[in-house]
């Protein structure tokens, strides 16, 4: 390990980063250096200017991607290095699009849940959907999590490092006495294949992607998709935004409010002008007068 990479790592443990945060900015690194054939220490705006024009035309990252790199270039060279630069400036960040999530219709959710083969990743799902928990989150769930005597579940470190509770349904409640009962877990609910360790979250997107394909449903469908229609079909129930922010532990109000754009009790009650008009718009158009002059 370079001297470079051991300070940067020791930087990122000091702050507290996330062990995969750690592991993502010192990849986008270690690959920024590989390019040039150089140590980071030797490499300036010049570099870093032309590093992102290759991620951007050669390589044809994705926004979210190149924002990664961006981050642990900002890091690297301000914390670790201590450049006197101007980051935006030196460093910019694109601008990521703005997408609104493809939400499945409560029918659907049903429909593709009663699809997802074996109980283990039914249950994992099912989790996700009524809890509005991460993938990440719900397969760290352990069983002293499940407090049937609140009926909360509780989030240990989920994203950002913090903590949070959830309702915790009754039909869930009764869902996950059965896989316990079935299989009796321990350390964690939902075990993989390695001893003593919890299931990947590979595992879960692949028994989702093999679900989506059978279910017949067009629209995508990732674990995440479960969180996203946990979010829009509490707000279309009528739970204020607020409540809703709390229970998916977002860190802004902002992030929550995008759902208000994408709810059909927001979007839906809303007349269109063509139902205002006094009759309906003519199927065939009118002929044209006759001119004669």
């Amino acid at each position: 390990m370079t001297p470079v990479r051991q300070r940067m790592t020791e930087d990122m443990q000091v702050r507290n980063l996330s062990l995969h945060t750690q592991a993502s900015y010192v990849q986008q690194v270690s690959l920024f250096a590989r390019y040039f054939g150089k140590s980071p220490e030797l490499l300036g705006p010049e570099e870093i200017r032309a590093y992102q024009i290759y991620l951007t035309n050669e390589r044809k990252l994705a926004t979210s991607s190149i924002l990664i790199a961006i981050s642990a270039l900002r890091f690297l060279y301000k914390v670790t290095l201590h450049r006197n630069w101007t980051l935006e400036d030196i460093i910019p960040a694109p601008k990521k699009p703005q997408k609104f999530p493809v939400v499945l219709s409560p029918e659907e959710v049903l429909h593709f849940l009663d699809c997802v083969a074996g109980p283990k990743h039914r249950t994992i799902l099912t989790t996700c959907y009524a809890a509005g928990l991460r993938i990440s989150e719900a397969i760290r769930l352990k069983p002293v999590d499940i407090d049937s005597q609140r009926m909360v579940i509780r989030v240990e470190q989920g994203k950002g490092q913090k903590d949070r509770c959830v309702m915790l349904s009754p039909k869930l409640l009764e869902t996950l006495r059965n896989w316990w009962r079935a299989v009796k877990p321990k350390p964690w609910l939902f075990p993989g294949d390695i001893p003593g360790g919890h299931i990947h979250r590979e595992a879960v997107e692949l028994a989702c992607q093999k679900a989506r394909r059978g279910c017949g449903i067009a629209k995508p469908i990732t674990p995440h998709s479960m969180r996203h229609a946990f979010a829009c079909h509490l707000l279309e129930s009528g739970t204020d935004v607020r409540t809703i922010q709390l229970l998916m532990g977002h860190r802004s109000l902002a992030t929550t409010a995008r759902y208000l754009r994408i709810a059909t009790t927001k979007v839906c009650s809303t007349t269109s002008p063509l139902d205002l008009l006094p009759r309906p718009v003519a199927a065939e158009p009118k002929p044209a007068a006759p001119q004669y002059f």
